[in-house]
């Protein structure tokens, strides 16, 4: 890991916007407006921004030439929603169980977090969390404990779904907390994504998972293998279509496109936003707010 401070990414580094490529429009839609609680912010033709106001999480643009990948291509793992409350956290598992049966995977008490899985009606996995406070996390030479507890989903709808949050309507009171990636193998991915773009690690796990952060927060992107070792580069698919990153200035967005042209990294660099691929062709856009 990179300990140069000109080549560390900003602490105050977030997650923008995920953008899916999808067969079906409305549906998906549904899924994020009525089951999550995201607002549709915007809906023009093949495409729909969803969020809250001013701050969107999810693009969705339908390709109907495309086809599902593979399970073992590299790619989209899940995107993970982060909520401001457990009270929202519940409102809104509570929602997607209620109206969208079926869909729900699996949850766990990662220590740092509470986590709800699902699967949207295209198969792309989702992620619903609220972070436990950040006094509790517990670290151990730069890295994060954190475990796979279970979670019992009813109990944790009682204990926290407030009156109004089970009758009302979900504000979209949330954002993309981090991303979960599909990748090939550990090592590259953590050349990449942390010698060259600047998170810092937060967990590995050998051969299998990788977790990165920007100023100490849990992970921003993860990283496993568990279905995709060995996988090679994607060719177009549904499923993911963008990743974006938020940097706080411009100057944090410069010393980036530095750090990628110093490895050759291939750019697109208006002066407000970078795209660039990772090793497995996954669309990566860098703005600075």
């Amino acid at each position: 890991m990179s300990t140069a401070q000109q080549d560390i990414l900003a602490a105050n580094t977030s997650m923008g916007a995920v953008t899916l490529k999808v067969g079906n429009l409305d549906p998906m839609i549904a899924y994020y407006q009525d089951g999550v609680g995201l607002t549709l912010l915007a809906q023009e033709g093949d495409s729909a921004i969803l969020g809250r106001p001013g701050k969107p999480s999810l693009i969705l643009q339908v390709a109907p030439e495309l086809q599902h990948a593979s399970v073992n291509a590299a790619g989209l793992f899940h995107t993970a929603f982060l909520f401001e409350t457990k009270a929202d956290l519940a409102s809104s598992v509570l929602s997607v169980a209620r109206k969208f049966p079926n869909t729900f995977t699996g949850s766990s008490d990662h220590y740092v977090s509470n986590a709800f899985y699902f699967d949207d009606p295209e198969g792309n996995g989702v992620e619903l969390y609220w972070d436990t406070s950040r006094t509790e996390w517990e670290w151990n030479n730069g890295e994060v404990k954190m475990g796979t507890i279970y979670l019992d989903p009813n109990l944790f709808l009682q204990e926290n779904l407030t009156e109004a949050g089970s009758v009302a309507a979900l504000q979209g009171n949330t954002r993309v907390g981090h991303v979960h990636l599909k990748v090939g193998d550990i090592q590259t991915a953590k050349q990449f994504y942390v010698d060259t773009v600047g998170f810092e690690v937060t967990i590995e796990y050998g051969t299998q998972a990788l977790f990165v952060s920007a100023g100490g927060y849990h992970h921003h992107l993860g990283m496993n293998t568990w279905q995709s070792a060995g996988a090679g580069t994607r060719t177009p698919a549904l499923g993911l279509g963008e990743v974006s990153i938020k940097v706080p200035t411009p100057d944090d967005l410069g010393a980036l496109a530095e750090r990628l042209r110093s490895r050759s990294v291939p750019l697109t660099d208006d002066g407000r936003e970078l795209t660039f691929f990772d090793p497995w062709a996954n669309s990566v856009r860098v703005i600075a707010e």
